[in-house]
């Protein structure tokens, strides 16, 4: 008996680089630049920079449960960005860049909650995580020039100095974990 597939959908900073690390993950068989858990209706890409929107810049991932878990996906997204800063990776600051998990089932929201709270328990963190965990809301895709953004640039300068560090990172820490 097969499993069906999952989604969920992440906010970790700037799509371009969570999208950048999780096309190359085993068992992600679509990933798609996004806006989520914001009040308009079909926001744009500018709209949602205003920060007025509610809305955060994410990547919806399609997953197959059998090549990866909801816990191995939550382990990626932890590693490539801080999940302790508020509104806010590196230079990119506002509500859309903010860190959250929106899940789709009770099952990935118990998951992700026990993933924090032992990610917490250890102190691999100086700071608390500030990372949202709510169900998914008002997802709206991306423009079509911000899908595949980092594979179709990858010598942009924002590709080169923050979405290939993370790519970099996720190889060298989850190599078992990505496609051949």
């Amino acid at each position: 008996m097969t499993q069906s597939l999952e989604t969920i959908t992440l906010g970790g900073g700037c799509f371009w680089c969570t999208e950048a690390v999780f096309v190359q993950v085993r068992g992600v068989v679509d990933v798609e630049s996004g806006y989520s858990n914001g009040q308009m209706h079909a926001p744009t890409y500018e709209d949602v920079c205003t920060g007025t929107t509610g809305h955060n810049e994410v990547v919806k991932l399609v997953y197959d449960p059998a090549q990866i878990s909801t816990r191995e996906v939550l382990e990626i997204f932890f590693c490539i960005h801080d999940p302790t800063t508020l509104n806010r990776q590196g230079n990119d600051a506002g509500t859309q860049y903010r860190s959250g998990i929106y899940v789709s089932t009770s099952e990935q929201q118990a998951v992700a909650r026990e993933v924090i709270a032992e990610m917490t328990a250890s102190g691999v963190y100086a700071r608390a995580i500030v990372t949202e965990v709510v169900p998914v809301d008002n997802y709206w895709p991306a423009e079509d020039y911000h899908q595949d953004y980092f594979e179709r640039n990858p010598h942009q300068g924002y590709c080169m100095a923050v979405a290939a560090p993370k790519v970099a990172k996720f190889r060298k820490t989850f190599a078992r974990l990505q496609k051949s």
